[in-house]
């Protein structure tokens, strides 16, 4: 199991990435959650089997909402134990 965030930059907010992303994810083996962040960036935590989240991280990329990211940071983290489905988070 890995875990990992993602920042991404660029016009992430009010173009529907979040909602794009969560649809995305029901095509993989992943959980984890999405959010809109003060500053403008969109925050992404998700976690599965290594393929798998790297497939899902490059299907956001290699899709339509690659126009909307400018800029992206992924950091390895500490799976979390519990985390269920892929949600949109306020």
């Amino acid at each position: 199991m890995v875990a990992k965030r993602v920042f991404y930059e660029g016009r992430v907010q009010g173009v529907g990435f979040r909602y794009s992303v969560k649809s995305l994810a029901t095509g993989y083996e992943v959980v984890g959650w999405v959010r809109n962040i003060i500053d403008g960036r969109v925050e992404l935590q998700v976690q599965g089997l290594p393929g798998e989240v790297d497939e899902f991280l490059e299907a956001i990329l290699d899709g339509y909402l690659r126009r909307h990211i400018n800029r992206f940071v992924v950091q390895e983290i500490t799976p979390q134990i519990g985390l269920k489905g892929f949600q949109i988070r306020h």
